[in-house]
């Protein structure tokens, strides 16, 4: 499996977007559209990542010109910002329900865990008071944080109907990722989800660029 990121820089009203080219200039686009000759293709995540909520000015003369990163209260600015879009250059994966399960059984109660997907569809967790989530590139898809032992831990693991509506959560919120290219999907709400069988087909039939 081969994937890398390339960065998008989007309008305030998302209406325009560039991304960033192998030379440091910046050519227009449509948002996280396939990958072109002469697109930067970054596969460092944390390159990467250093990307993410930079700020863009856009100079008459230069063109794009990227500085700083959004602070904690720049959510409300309207301003040009740069987004890392993962790009698929192989068949994407399905995600394992069984290692979904290992990682959960896996996991101590009482604290604060993310179970999320990496992009490689992979089942994993990490500590949220620890570990950043916002702005992790290693989190595809993400559900909520959990620390009891009613979501968490051997005896959650051994819950078979919550492993089963969690597992199908994450399929449909990995199937968003694979459609969208975006990072950090929410995993839908147990009522809006599709028949499992719809969503497994549509994964496997989606195509890499």
């Amino acid at each position: 499996m081969k994937l890398c990121f390339s960065v998008d820089a989007l309008s305030p009203a998302g209406d325009k977007a560039w991304r960033l080219q192998q030379n440091d200039t910046w050519r227009p686009i449509q948002y996280a559209e396939p990958l072109q000759t002469g697109d930067a293709q970054i596969e460092k995540i944390n390159v990467a990542e250093s990307w993410v909520n930079r700020r863009m000015q856009n100079d008459k003369d230069m063109g794009l010109v990227a500085k700083e990163k959004m602070g904690m209260f720049d959510f409300l600015s309207r301003a040009i910002y740069a987004h890392a879009v993962l790009h698929r250059l192989s068949d994407a994966p399905i995600p394992q329900q069984s290692q979904m399960i290992e990682v959960v059984a896996s996991l101590t109660v009482g604290t604060a865990w993310l179970l999320y997907l990496n992009p490689a569809g992979q089942f994993a967790a990490l500590d949220s008071n620890a570990e950043k989530i916002i702005g992790n590139l290693n989190i595809a898809v993400r559900g909520e944080i959990a620390s009891s032992e009613g979501y968490i831990g051997v005896v959650a693991s051994q819950n078979e109907n919550l492993m089963d509506v969690t597992y199908r959560q994450f399929l449909e919120a990995w199937l968003e990722h694979l459609t969208t290219s975006n990072m950090s999907i929410f995993v839908p709400d147990v009522e809006k989800l599709s028949e499992k069988e719809d969503v497994l087909k549509k994964i496997q039939q989606w195509q890499h660029e």
